[in-house]
């Protein structure tokens, strides 16, 4: 065997192995983002239940009385959990609040869970007004994100629950209106 033919076989074999380790990565990526998007092991999927406690659940707020979840049983529901340390979340707020308020009328809630303490909330709010309910949620939020299909544990996160209780669709990541807008139309609330 020449030099020639060894070097020629060393960068066929190299390239071979290179192209096996991105056909790997792009394996895990795929794998990854689907276990996400479908909840993974142990979560809950599209279409199943809210965890069985969800409705006994209740929330601290800004404004003091604390919201019982109970009270928003029976009507489709988006979710979003957020704090004022997150760029993402601070941005997509007028989106989830035009929603609030294009949708309110048609039977929907909106809830803003605040993965944050209660001071910063509230002078995040003090600026910034918002028309649909906030619950002060603390780091027991992500627990709940979790719960809810959250499997990376980021912020924002979105989720919406249907009239009956089941989870429709999820969000990792800013929303805006129009994607809000398009999961509202896609069922009959």
């Amino acid at each position: 065997m020449t030099a020639d033919s060894r070097q020629n076989t060393r960068r066929a074999l190299l390239a071979g192995v290179g192209l096996a380790a991105a056909a790997g990565g792009t394996w895990w990526a795929l794998k990854r983002q689907t276990s996400v998007s479908t909840g993974g092991a142990g979560q809950t999927l599209a279409g199943d239940p809210v965890p069985a406690d969800f409705w006994a659940r209740q929330f601290d707020t800004p404004s003091g009385p604390a919201l019982a979840l109970s009270s928003l049983q029976g009507r489709p529901l988006l979710i979003n959990f957020w704090a004022t340390w997150c760029p993402p979340c601070v941005k997509e707020m007028p989106e989830l609040d035009r929603f609030h308020r294009e949708f309110s009328g048609q039977g929907w809630n909106v809830l803003g869970l605040a993965v944050d303490s209660p001071t910063p909330v509230k002078g995040f709010l003090a600026k910034k007004p918002v028309a649909f309910q906030i619950g002060l949620a603390g780091l027991g939020g992500t627990e709940l994100a979790q719960e809810l299909g959250n499997t990376a544990g980021g912020l924002p996160f979105s989720v919406l629950i249907d009239a009956q209780g089941g989870i429709r669709q999820r969000r990792m990541g800013a929303t805006n209106f129009d994607e809000l807008a398009a999961w509202a139309k896609a069922f009959v609330a």
